[in-house]
């Protein structure tokens, strides 16, 4: 999955504007997702991430969660962890 993602990177995002309004772009999210959780639970998040990255969203700061969690942006998660303000550092650098 993430060299499907690496492609897409590589041969369709780098031919195009850069218009992502969330940190880090989808693309490395889902590929930081996929790394921490699996190709399942990553894949989950990341198609979650997909379907919140629309025109009218506010965007910002949107790290993958600490523990696997799909709400982990609903306050009644166990998981639930607050938008931040500055990034975390990646978990591995490239």
């Amino acid at each position: 999955m993430i060299r499907c993602i690496r492609w897409y990177q590589r041969r369709i995002s780098a031919n195009t504007p850069p218009s992502c309004r969330y940190y880090p772009s989808c693309s490395n999210y889902a590929i930081q997702a996929i790394r921490r959780y699996g190709a399942v639970r990553g894949g989950m998040l990341a198609a979650l991430r997909l379907l919140r990255c629309r025109p009218w969203s506010s965007g910002g700061i949107d790290d993958v969660p600490q523990r696997f969690s799909l709400f982990y942006r609903f306050p009644w998660s166990r998981a639930h962890e607050e938008p931040r303000l500055t990034p975390l550092p990646d978990d591995e650098k490239e």
